[in-house]
């Protein structure tokens, strides 16, 4: 049983089925039964060795990658383009607002370098947006200005996540195991393949005799060729959400429509609950138990600074309920920062106590966050005008 794949799956879904009920009724989304699960491995994992298993992590990972091609096809440019000030100013001063501090904290409690301590910081303050998106979706708050404000604010994060990336690849010299022109050739090519499919959408219109069968296999077709593409810069996150963007700009929105719901079934219906067993599993709980006092600091620190930066730049656009929203699900972590981490903790740029604190401290974040979320945006929803889309 402990090396039964199949079966072990088969548990994850009926559990994830009676538990997510469970939860539904208290306004919580279904999907962190899943979650809930993972937690329960991370104390007492007989399932170790399929949990650990390649099979498994590809299952999970492509669960989080279908994740962000669903916020991919939900991002609309068009409107993005009035709102777009909005969100590079609000990226770019909460992520340097956390960064800068977090660097603080970083160089004066763990004596680093000031320049590793901002690399570090930087790479923490960035965003696991993904996470949020079945929340989002659940109280249909994704074309909000709010839900807009998160997938956008996430978006340009994950270009700074790239860049870092290859800032930190060069810092380290690792140009043998991570060729630098292999990584800017794949990042220059997906970008021109997402120009490319802009300007030709008027040749989208060719696929309105197919059937939505043909159309799902051509949205997959994107989907893997983006994030096969995105595999050679370390990229597939980026990737993914690209390729959403890519293939909503261009097929017609009428055909768009009629495999959504197929998206949507195969990502949260099979890859999603494995996606957040997967994080839930990866919880350290005796570490967390005892180095609770850093922890701590560092998600009282981390999490303070996040909302206020929100409060300062949104309370205008969002009022003071939706920006500390914002503030909070941006204080969600789960994304291509920790292979920045784990670059720097291979190449002993950093040592194992703050590798595993901010390891920790992304779980905490990811784990409680999106729960504290959904309550706050069940309680708040009333307040938000639901009719001023982003």
């Amino acid at each position: 049983m402990s090396s039964n794949i199949f079966l072990f799956i088969a548990i994850v879904f009926i559990f994830t089925f009676l538990v997510g009920r469970l939860l539904e009724k208290v306004k919580i989304p279904w999907i962190f039964g899943a979650l809930i699960l993972g937690v329960g491995l991370a104390f007492n994992n007989p399932f170790s060795g399929i949990t650990n298993s390649n099979t498994f992590n590809f299952l999970a990972q492509l669960g989080m990658y279908l994740l962000l091609f669903i916020i991919g096809l939900e991002i609309d440019l068009d409107q993005l383009k009035s709102k777009s000030g909005f969100i590079f100013r609000s990226t770019f001063f909460i992520i340097s607002f956390e960064a800068i501090f977090g660097a603080l904290l970083i160089h004066f409690v763990f004596s680093y370098s000031w320049l590793v301590s901002f690399l570090v910081a930087l790479s923490f303050a960035t965003v696991g947006e993904g996470i949020l998106v079945p929340i989002l979706d659940e109280f249909k708050m994704i074309n909000t200005r709010l839900g807009q404000s998160i997938i956008g604010i996430g978006t340009m994060d994950d270009i700074i996540e790239v860049a870092m990336l290859i800032a930190v690849v060069a810092l380290t010299g690792l140009q043998g195991q991570h060729n630098i022109i292999l990584i800017l050739s794949s990042l220059a090519l997906l970008f021109i393949m997402i120009f490319a499919m802009i300007l030709f959408r008027k040749e989208g219109k060719h696929f309105a005799q197919l059937k939505s069968e043909s159309l799902f296999l051509l949205a997959m077709f994107v989907f893997f060729i983006f994030v096969g593409i995105g595999h050679y810069a370390d990229s597939e996150p980026l990737a993914a959400l690209l390729a959403g963007i890519a293939f909503k700009n261009f097929l017609p929105a009428r055909h768009l429509d009629l495999i959504k719901d197929e998206i949507r079934i195969i990502a949260y219906g099979f890859f999603t609950p494995l996606f957040f067993l997967w994080v839930g599993s990866a919880m350290n709980i005796h570490y967390l138990v005892n180095s609770f006092g850093l922890v701590l600091l560092v998600v009282l620190i981390s999490g303070g600074l996040k909302i206020i930066g929100s409060l300062l730049m949104g309370k205008k656009e969002l009022g003071t309920k939706g920006a500390a929203l914002l503030g909070l699900g941006l204080s969600v972590r789960f994304s291509t920062s920790i292979i920045i981490i784990k670059i720097l903790f291979d190449n002993q740029l950093i040592g194992s106590d703050l590798y595993s604190i901010i390891v920790a401290s992304s779980i905490f974040f990811t784990f409680f966050l999106p729960i504290l979320f959904s309550h706050l945006l069940v309680k708040w929803k009333s307040s938000f005008n639901q009719s001023q889309n982003f």
